[in-house]
């Protein structure tokens, strides 16, 4: 039985020297120098087994190894904001949108209706929002259930819809290429973005808020002072936080899912955006909390490419907004916020919309 034992152990070592020199040469790791070899080396006589399972590592020649988590795939780390998020602008009220009319999806978007259906880009990593069921494979969540209502408007059906994966850094591009009809992608509306697209009126109004883990000490947005947040790419999350903070890294991600991975990989130390992004985060790690005070207001709109000569999109922002106008009164939205966003407490409503005036239909008298 004892010699079971030992070869037992022997094996065990085996597993786990070779898994140390394949960490070292994954890592570019140095050991011992060869002249310092431990015991164990050529021309020394190996030692007994119990001996050495019970020896301290450094002794038995075996090195310490710190093991780096590689960053996430295309991980961008600054201690400045990322020259690709957007800036602060209140040049403009970037809430007002065109009103519903009473024209048929017929006249509002022919040519969605001549292809059969609606394209939409989103996300499909941001849990509660647009995400894969583990179960089902499919694409469920808030911003899904906002497509399928907007496809049931136009077609009488809510599954004529393609789902394109986005990522924040490349939303606005796929709406100007034409790639997607809409962004359904937790989209905060801002003056800067109304330079390049335009929007729907808000469906949802979010707050940031910061994420840390339990008992870390991080409780309040000014305890990120010289620590590491995550933030995604093409966000205005990061930017919101030179307003209290001198010193702060900031590492920036593809997706809230890479965020998520992390901080449980103690790569940052906080995640910071919308709450009803994070309130998804937290669902997925139960050692995550949200701390602090609400932020920044984020109003979340459908984004749609800006109107042209080429491609008149106003029939669609007023086909996207006769929706939102829908639900908002047939108690659908309030339904959609319980079955996704009740971790946010109770229902607060669906933003009152702010419509553009509409242009004059008098001809003006002579002069």
């Amino acid at each position: 039985m004892q010699r079971r034992r030992r070869a037992g152990n022997r094996s065990l070592r085996g597993v786990v020297g070779g898994a140390l020199v394949a960490a070292l040469v994954a890592t570019g790791a140095c050991g011992v120098d060869d002249d310092n070899a431990g015991p164990g080396t050529a021309g020394e006589p190996a030692t007994d087994a119990a001996a050495t399972s019970t020896a301290d590592p450094v002794e038995a020649g075996i090195p310490e190894v710190d093991a780096v988590q590689p960053l996430p795939a295309g991980a961008v780390v600054s201690t400045g904001i990322p020259s690709e998020l957007p800036s602060e602008d209140t040049s403009c009220n970037p809430l007002l949108s065109l009103a519903p009319d009473d024209q048929p999806p017929a006249e509002r978007v022919p040519e969605i209706l001549d292809r059969g259906r609606l394209i939409v880009g989103l996300d499909q990593g941001s849990n509660l929002f647009s995400f894969r069921d583990p179960g089902t494979g499919e694409l469920t969540g808030f911003d899904v259930d906002l497509a399928r209502e907007i496809s049931a408007d136009i077609f009488g059906n809510p599954d004529q819809v393609e789902f394109q994966s986005l990522t924040s850094a490349n939303r606005i591009q796929a709406l100007e290429n034409d790639r997607v009809d809409l962004v359904i992608r937790s989209m905060s509306i801002t003056c800067e973005r109304r330079e390049r697209i335009t929007f729907s009126v808000p469906y949802f109004r979010a707050y940031q808020r910061v994420l840390a883990v339990r008992g870390s000490g991080i409780e309040t947005i000014e305890d990120l002072e010289g620590k590491r947040v995550c933030v995604a790419s093409g966000t205005t999350s990061a930017a919101h936080l030179r307003d209290s903070l001198d010193r702060i890294t900031v590492l920036s991600v593809n997706t809230w899912a890479d965020c998520l991975v992390a901080i449980q990989q103690n790569q940052v130390d906080a995640i910071t955006t919308d709450d009803a992004i994070l309130v998804g985060i937290t669902a997925q790690d139960p050692y995550l909390q949200i701390v602090g005070p609400r932020l920044n207001a984020e109003p979340y709109g459908v984004g749609i490419a800006k109107s042209t000569r080429r491609n008149n999109t106003d029939g669609l922002v007023r086909q996207v907004n006769s929706t939102l106008e829908r639900i908002r009164n047939d108690g659908t939205w309030n339904r959609m916020y319980s079955t996704w966003l009740s971790g946010l407490g109770p229902s607060p409503g669906m933003p009152e919309p702010m419509y553009l005036p509409e242009p004059s239909t008098t001809p003006e008298p002579p002069r």
